[in-house]
């Protein structure tokens, strides 16, 4: 009789797995890709100056761990380790409770070009999804063995947790709702709800103030782009051409120039499109301009509507042309001379790959909603009998974050980067793994597959006959 390889399997198996593809990935990515936003950040760190453009978390970490490496290598090694880390933990978790065909699982998730590929960008999304990795595997390791977290991991955690919900603006929409899912306090679902908003306004408020007050990051604007984004996309879909915020000739000329693009908002920042005509919009204060977007929204419901539908249709790429740009990690470092060096032509080759199977429903966020909703259908479905159920409780939490940040993105999200939702997709599909160990209930299992079946044909026909987009930054600003 033979023998499941598998079936043997102990966390200490996890623990060299996962430490020894840590090192192949670093070793594959060394040292690190870099994007335009990577080379900005790291202009910052250089200069010891620092704005809000992009949250300055990240790049006072880097200067913080600049002793440690070379230009880009100590983020490499902080975002790779720390996923790693998570990934190993949750894994040898579920190897310690006999489950080793989902510890395999996990491991295959890290693995996946999609998740790997884009955790070899050093860039605020990786620096991300490794912070919550990291955190998660930590809570995870104690939880699915019913053990308490000693009191010495939650400084660790902790600031984990912190450094992710610095690092991304949006990142409150993860942090928040991981974390009061989690908690044991308060206990009902409604209580929950409202601990979480009241979290996420605080959050949002204090955020401010850590990144001018304590990280010393100078006012760049950014926080205006959203109201600019919304309020050119309401003026291009205003019949007359009038709405409030833009002038009839403001209006004119972002329809004229397509400056209203559902794919991002840079054509309105760029000069030689819309930013000279929304300079007087970007000089106004933040709270002036988001007075103006709310009443014109309330004045136009359906153009406001109608704009955020096309956005959010964008960046989860469901109705979408074939290679829709943004959703694969580059391949060479973006041209620089402070020292930012591009890996070798493996990670070139791991790259390419990943940039085909993005084209293909794994790299859809849209499906991954589908199935998170279906999985969250499934985890509530099972009581937690006898006792709390940590399995449960786990990909709840997960799946809670992944659907709240994408649900964030119907009024908050001005860009359609694949590599925004790499957190949704890497939680669902951990959440997944962890709710193997039972057969979902059929009429949930039924209704999940039929709607991701017609997502699928929906998303596939719209590749099909929608004429191919331009391949270039350039040409997606015209």
């Amino acid at each position: 009789m033979s023998i499941d390889p598998a079936s043997r399997l102990t966390p200490r198996h996890i623990a060299l797995v996962a430490t020894a593809l840590c090192v192949a990935s670093l070793a594959l990515f060394w040292p690190g890709v870099a994007m335009y936003d990577t080379v900005a950040q790291y202009k910052q760190v250089l200069s010891g100056v620092y704005d809000d453009w992009h949250p300055p978390a990240m790049a006072r970490a880097w200067a913080l761990l600049a002793p440690l490496g070379s230009a880009a290598t100590p983020m490499l090694v902080l975002q790779l380790g720390t996923y790693w880390l998570g990934l190993g933990l949750i894994a040898a978790a579920l190897a310690r409770a006999g489950r080793s065909r989902s510890a395999v699982a996990i491991i295959v998730i890290g693995l996946l070009p999609p998740f790997l590929g884009w955790q070899g960008v050093v860039l605020k999304d990786a620096q991300l999804t490794g912070a919550m990795l990291g955190a998660c595997g930590l809570v995870g390791w104690y939880r699915l063995s019913h053990r308490p977290m000693p009191r010495a991991l939650w400084v660790p955690t902790a600031l984990l947790l912190a450094y992710a919900v610095l690092v991304r603006a949006n990142a409150v929409f993860i942090v928040v709702p991981l974390v009061v899912t989690l908690a044991p306090r308060p206990a009902g679902t409604v209580a929950k709800i409202i601990t979480g908003l009241i979290a996420v306004v605080v959050v949002l408020g204090v955020a401010p103030v850590v990144n001018h007050q304590i990280l010393r990051a100078q006012r760049s604007g950014v926080e205006s782009t959203q109201a600019l984004f919304d309020l050119a996309g309401i003026a291009a879909r205003v019949p007359d051409g009038t709405a409030i915020g833009l002038t009839r000739a403001e209006a004119e000329t972002v329809v004229a120039r397509h400056c209203a693009s559902p794919f991002f908002w840079d054509p309105l920042g760029d000069d030689a499109h819309c930013g000279t005509t929304m300079a007087r919009l970007r000089a106004l204060p933040a709270g002036t301009l988001y007075l103006t977007l709310a009443g014109s929204a309330l004045h136009h419901p359906i153009a406001y509507a109608a704009h955020r539908f096309a956005h959010l249709n964008s960046t989860d790429r469901w109705l979408v042309p074939l290679h829709w740009p943004s959703a694969a990690p580059p391949t060479l470092s973006e041209p620089n001379t402070i020292g930012l060096a591009s890996p070798n032509a493996a990670a070139r080759h791991w790259e390419s790959l990943t940039a085909m199977i993005v084209e293909t429903p794994l790299g859809w966020p849209i499906s991954w909603i589908v199935i998170a909703i279906t999985a969250l259908a499934t985890g509530l479905s099972r009581p937690p009998h006898p006792a709390r159920d940590p399995v449960r409780d786990l990909a709840t939490a997960l799946l809670v974050s992944a659907l709240a940040l994408e649900a964030s993105f119907a009024v908050l999200s001005i860009a359609s980067d694949l590599r925004y939702h790499l957190w949704p997709m890497i939680a669902t599909a951990v959440a997944v793994v962890l709710l193997a160990d039972r057969a979902p209930p059929r009429h949930i299992a039924r209704a999940g597959i039929v709607i991701l079946l017609l997502v699928l044909a929906s998303g596939g026909g719209a590749r099909v006959l929608l004429p191919p987009p331009p391949q270039t930054y350039a040409g997606m600003l015209g």
